[in-house]
């Protein structure tokens, strides 16, 4: 397990660097608040231009009035005065236009991550079941988290603040370089050393952060599952093994991020005894000409303040370049499953499904999760409107896969399987699946309150029909007892309420949608013997004049059915009322048969029980 899990997490890590076509894909979304992004690269503009501005005020004050004896002490202090107003100007001009660039970029970078999250969520919820069967919970979470705040972290302090850097370079070169040529020449001695330690530091910088993505998406997948898991965790004592291997997974990520902290701890330092060596070039060869009147001071000064801006945007570039990184390989998984092409899809022009009788026919059907493992074969099945069908069978024997292919979670692989004499697979899924209702074994119930678990989304359902619904399948009075009632708040899978209040609740959830087809997925297992009671009262009620169909292996519970399917091995093979079938002593006699002896021994045990007590 720990191979084939440590495998699939592996297959997610980006095998390029910067792609130029997700570059696009990602700035389409940036381009949506362009006129945002003007006014960002405009006062990022305005930022650089008044940081370049105040190196060149100093030299200014020195060479024009600090290092002139030959003026008079009035003028010179005149002059350093004005120039210190100025500087103070352009100061504040670099703070406010900080300030607001920041404010905006950071604007634009929440709503980049708004929309992204948006349509990646809107996506998954059109994508078919078999991709969610592929891929872990926790691993999509990160798509929507983690990979998205890195795509902001390149848009708010990479992309903007990139340009910047680069027109803080590109100034501050051509300056240095209209002051002096010879002293730019040699203050930039150092540069190809840098480039050469920027491209070994890219190198391994670029595989470090698509490992490290792809180890997180490994842990959050984890995570989730043993947090979804955790009552069977807890039955089965696995914390000790699940901890270890938790600790197993977090120190592989930790070992990865400290080889990312061990490339950063020596490229930086290095750019930083460039940086030095640089000013220590300028000192020496520029205070040597200084001496020599061949340059002033303050350009001297000038050059010294110019190169420690030059230095700081190759350290920002480099250090971008990580953000870079780590922002393709985000951005790699998230289009990744924007390009993910549902398996079931809509016609082109879908058939309408007008007045749904309720009529189901399988034709011929084969069908196979899995490519040669076929789990249906050749079924042939007919449900009239308004019959009550029961599906009966050992675990494995294709019973949940035939409504999978009616509600076309999942297509055939051969045959049909249509509703009203349409095809599925020729009407559009929300058409069909809005005139069938589910009630599965193990309910599903969101966060929110009960009254919206029971509407299920629907915001035109009145409080009425939703407290007729509660009513009808008798789950009101239990409803009412709860603080706050029909408002009370659900937590999350519905983990406050018993398995049979919950079930209450899914069958008020489908009476509430007034489907034509009903299915009921082995519905009652979890109730008590009180609540079934409830609960087969308000099957009644709910499948009358509907077209149903049960799943159930307490077959106390179908006996009522007009007719009963027995499958075996993916096949069917017998049908007929619980009469008939049991006059036939076939498969279904026995499976009778064994849960009457079941039914029997508890019963005597329980008797005995009472027994032993009342003696004792």
């Amino acid at each position: 397990m720990k191979g084939l899990t440590h495998t699939a997490f592996m297959e997610e890590d980006v095998k390029r660097g910067f792609d130029p076509r997700l570059a696009r894909r990602f700035f389409g979304y940036v381009l949506r608040y362009r006129g945002l992004l003007f006014g960002a690269t405009g006062l990022l503009f305005l930022f650089r231009v008044s940081a370049i501005a105040a190196p060149f005020l100093t030299k200014l004050a020195v060479d024009l009035y600090m290092n002139r004896p030959d003026l008079p002490f009035g003028q010179r202090l005149s002059g350093i005065h004005w120039l210190a107003f100025a500087f103070m100007g352009v100061m504040a001009v670099k703070i406010v236009t900080h300030y607001c660039e920041t404010l905006t970029t950071q604007t634009i970078g929440q709503r980049v991550m708004r929309d992204l999250r948006m349509d990646v969520f809107r996506h998954l919820q059109t994508l078919s079941l078999s991709y969610f069967s592929r891929n872990p919970v926790g691993r999509l979470m990160t798509r929507v988290t983690s990979d998205v705040s890195a795509l902001n972290e390149m848009l708010t302090s990479g992309v903007v603040a990139l340009a910047g850097d680069l027109v803080t370079l590109v100034a501050a070169v051509g300056i240095m370089l209209w002051l002096d040529w010879r002293l730019t020449i040699v203050a930039f001695a150092v540069a190809p050393v840098m480039l050469v330690a920027s491209r070994i530091f890219r190198h391994y910088a670029s595989h470090i952060h698509r490992v490290a993505r792809a180890k997180i998406a490994r842990l959050a997948a984890y995570l989730s599952e043993n947090l979804a898991g955790m009552k069977i965790v807890q039955l089965f004592r696995r914390e000790r093994e699940n901890a270890r291997r938790f600790d197993e997974y977090g120190r592989d990520l930790y070992n990865t991020h400290l080889r990312a902290t061990f490339y950063s701890a020596v490229f930086f330092p290095f750019v930083d005894v460039m940086r030095a060596s640089a000013v220590a070039l300028i000192v020496w060869y520029g205070g040597g000409r200084v001496v020599q009147d061949a340059i002033p001071l303050g350009t001297l000064i000038a050059f010294i303040s110019y190169v420690e801006l030059s230095f700081q945007p190759l350290r920002e570039l480099a250090e971008k370049y990580n953000v870079l990184q780590s922002a393709m390989a985000a951005a790699e998984k998230i289009f990744g499953v924007l390009d993910e092409k549902p398996e079931i899809t809509d016609p082109a022009q879908p058939a309408a499904l007008a007045d749904v009788k309720g009529g189901i026919e399988f034709e011929n059907v084969t069908f196979a999760y899995d490519p040669g493992n076929d789990v249906l074969h050749d079924i042939s099945l007919r449900v009239k409107p308004g019959e009550m069908v029961a599906l009966v069978g050992p675990t494995g024997s294709g019973k949940t896969s035939i409504v999978n292919l009616l509600c076309r979670f999942w297509d055939v692989r051969l045959g049909r399987v249509l509703v009203d004499g349409h095809d599925v697979r020729q009407v559009a899924q929300r058409d069909l699946r809005r005139r069938i209702a589910i009630v599965l074994q193990d309910v599903f119930l969101f966060t929110g309150t009960v009254a919206e678990n029971i509407a299920m989304g629907d915001r035109a359902m009145s409080r009425e029909r939703i407290e007729a619904a509660a009513k009808a399948v008798h789950a009101d009075a239990f409803i009412r007892s709860l603080p706050g009632g029909y408002d009370a708040r659900v937590s999350e899978r519905g983990s406050t309420f018993s398995a049979g209040q919950r079930q209450l609740i899914a069958f008020a959830r489908a009476w509430a949608a007034d489907p034509r087809i009903i299915i009921l997925d082995e519905a009652t297992s979890n109730i008590d013997t009180e609540t079934e009671l409830l609960i087969q009262d308000a099957m009644r009620t709910l499948l009358a004049g509907r077209t149903s169909i049960v799943i159930a292996h307490r077959l106390s519970t179908i006996q009522r059915a007009d007719r009963i399917v027995v499958l075996h091995h993916g096949k069917i093979i017998e049908q007929g009322s619980h009469a008939e079938l049991l006059g036939a002593k076939g498969m279904y006699a026995k499976l009778h048969e064994l849960q009457f002896e079941e039914g029997e021994s508890r019963e005597g045990t329980t008797a005995g029980e009472g027994v032993t007590a009342g003696r004792g």
